[in-house]
């Protein structure tokens, strides 16, 4: 299996440790030609707006956008919202691959972030999540799995071959949700 992880914000070498530790091949996706032989692609932490002049900068937004329409996407916190079909308060989507509707910096500021015990459903009974300026799901579709909440809020969920999560797994030690993500890539393949 070979994964990218889009390399223009956020913690890049963290996800290809966990990915590789999961047993699949990881390479930094800069350009839209990094995208060519992969089997998935993890959409990272950052700014989603920033994120996204980015990738409209370098061509690659329509190139992710015509992944997405084969091969399994994994987006953690920016990741999440850059993937999401509705954001609160803002006029249309980025990706809009994912049926949820999410609020951004929901759990408020860098100085309010947190690590939360976790159950994620198919995954783990005790899960520590990293929660940085995370956005919260607001509302899921029919066709979303909810995995996980806190405070009775979706912090993690699946549609067919999209996983996204509010937090920041690759800030652990624990590679449960990449060992996850790269068991879904290996069902796609």
């Amino acid at each position: 299996m070979k994964i990218g992880v889009l390399a223009l914000q956020g913690a890049v070498s963290e996800h290809i440790r966990s990915l590789e530790q999961s047993g699949a091949e990881a390479v930094m996706v800069k350009d839209v030609r990094d995208l060519d032989g992969l089997d998935g692609l993890v959409l990272p932490g950052g700014e989603s707006t920033m994120m996204r002049r980015i990738m409209d900068r370098y061509g690659l937004f329509e190139a992710i956008q015509t992944f997405a329409g084969q091969k399994p996407i994994f987006g953690t916190c920016a990741g999440l919202i850059l993937m999401a079909k509705k954001i609160e308060g803002k006029q249309g989507p980025h990706l809009g691959v994912l049926d949820i509707d999410v609020k951004r910096n929901a759990f408020g500021r860098q100085v309010d972030s947190f690590e939360a015990n976790l159950q994620i459903k198919e995954i783990s009974e005790n899960y520590t999540g990293v929660f940085i300026r995370a956005p919260y799901i607001k509302s899921v579709g029919d066709q979303v799995d909810v995995l996980a909440t806190v405070d009775d809020h979706i912090v993690a969920c699946r549609q067919d071959r999209f996983l996204a999560c509010a937090f920041h797994p690759e800030l652990t030690e624990d590679p449960a949700m990449h060992q996850y993500f790269v068991h879904m890539v290996e069902e796609e393949s």
